[in-house]
């Protein structure tokens, strides 16, 4: 990410303006349409539950010369083709810096501290000839549901890699706490972001054998607990958290304390029992604090993964051309992140209400 993306997002003042510094990839010859204008049609057109590029289309045809022109499109409402071949060669690298340091300075203002998940997913929909399919990294701020950055994971290599990445191209992480799962309790990720002046909380289970014995091992009977119990469709889940200072042997740098949390559900009779254990650099989490940054990591799946597979049907796109999969993705977490800003929790109630009026949509374009 660029000190001079990073800095035209800080002094922005709606998000429409930083799109046109997305690089136009097109040929000037024939070019009738601005790509900013497009990025922007494109994005109005998912906020408001379009899925394809003959959504897309098709919502841009019935949006009004008004509310096209706001949006930068003044040459009229361009067809899916233009938009198929635009998304395909514009810069996906680009976009999402573009996109993640703006949507950076609206969390760091609607939150006290940022608590920041990072996970990854594929988007299967788009698998190419070869069976494999385009695998992002994306961050998501706690509490306020907003993507504060996306890198893809390079063809020949995983997500470990692209998760160290993204974190890198943050401009500032300085207070920050990451949140991450198992897979990524890597000592070289703990090492980065302790470098970014942040604190990290990483899950510890059973992909870590040895380390999961130790921690098992260390004197649980003797901790205090703290337990929180919440009942929903027929399922009641007790969770138990106990947190002590880390012991010298574990080998994370920064590692500060440890925690053990015991999640108890029962269901039809039926008790399941799940303990993880999270490592910390914070000393001065407490153990209420920790079980909310656990539970609070999941919500980059409850949130956004879910979202864009189960509303958006993401996984079931026939878009594979390009960079275009990406770059759809990458409008689905924008529409997602700014109509959680706005204050909507259900997604696809918020498409419906969007698509019945698009000055609706416009607004919510114009107030980011």
């Amino acid at each position: 990410m660029t000190s001079s993306l990073i800095k035209g997002a800080a002094r922005a003042r709606y998000l429409l303006d930083l799109l046109s510094q997305v690089p136009d990839p097109r040929e000037r010859r024939g070019r009738r349409h601005p790509l900013a204008g497009l990025l922007a049609v494109g994005a109005a057109a998912v906020i408001a539950g379009s899925r394809s590029f003959a959504a897309i289309g098709q919502w841009a045809a019935d949006a009004g010369p008004d509310v096209l022109a706001a949006l930068g499109a003044d040459r009229g409402p361009a067809d899916e083709s233009t938009y198929r071949r635009a998304f395909a060669l514009v810069s996906a690298d680009v976009l999402d810096q573009v996109l993640g340091a703006w949507l950076f300075t609206r969390a760091v203002r609607a939150a006290g501290r940022l608590v920041i998940a990072v996970d990854g997913k594929a988007v299967r929909g788009a698998k190419g000839k070869d069976g494999k399919a385009p695998h992002l990294v994306a961050a998501l701020a706690h509490g306020i549901g907003a993507v504060l950055g996306q890198v893809a994971v390079n063809a020949k290599s995983n997500e470990i890699p692209a998760v160290r990445d993204l974190l890198a191209a943050f401009a500032d992480l300085a207070g920050a706490v990451i949140t991450l799962d198992a897979l990524h309790t890597q000592h070289d990720t703990a090492q980065l972001i302790l470098g970014r002046h942040a604190d990290y909380a990483m899950t510890v289970k059973g992909n870590m054998p040895t380390l999961f014995r130790q921690l098992k091992k260390l004197p649980w009977p003797q901790v205090p607990s703290v337990s929180t119990v919440t009942k929903d469709h027929g399922r009641r889940a007790r969770r138990t958290v106990k947190v002590i200072l880390a012991p010298a042997w574990i080998e994370f740098e920064g590692a500060a304390q440890v925690a053990q949390l015991r999640r108890t559900v029962t269901k039809k009779g039926k008790k399941t029992v799940e303990v993880v254990y999270v490592i910390t650099s914070d000393r001065r989490a407490d153990p209420a604090t920790l079980a909310a940054w656990v539970k609070g990591h999941w919500e980059i799946e409850n949130k956004l993964h879910w979202v864009r597979d189960v509303t958006y049907q993401e996984d079931k796109s026939l878009v594979r051309t390009g960079n275009a999969p990406r770059v759809m993705a990458s409008l689905r977490s924008l529409a997602v992140s700014l109509l959680r800003l706005g204050g909507h929790d259900n997604i696809a109630a918020a498409n419906r209400h969007h698509a019945r009026d698009p000055q609706r949509t416009l607004k919510l374009l114009q107030a980011a």
